[in-house]
């Protein structure tokens, strides 16, 4: 029996690298936000007007789901929400 290892659960469960790192990245995005809004001890009304969307969004986001995002919308609210986005740029292994 063949094992197959993966770097991350993002690619084991996409079907392409690109998928994968996109996933990655909006995962990262989400993740962070979440934090912040903990960490500034905001509502989700709060949230939302801080990050310039509705309530109901701030939900989706602090509950993971994460086919509901893009890369822009969530870089959008990142800065809004008073963090720094930086990408890094690597030649894969």
């Amino acid at each position: 029996m063949k094992t197959t290892q993966f770097n991350d659960v993002w690619e084991a469960i996409e079907d392409t690298p690109q998928e994968a790192a996109n996933m990655r990245l909006r995962s990262h995005l989400m993740m962070a936000l979440s934090e912040r809004i903990k960490q500034q001890g905001w509502t989700q009304a709060e949230a939302a007007t801080h990050l310039g969307v509705t309530q109901p969004r701030v939900s989706d986001l602090v509950r993971g789901k994460i086919n509901l995002f893009a890369i822009d919308a969530l870089v959008s609210m990142a800065t809004s929400a008073g963090l720094q986005v930086e990408i890094g740029v690597k030649t894969a292994a």
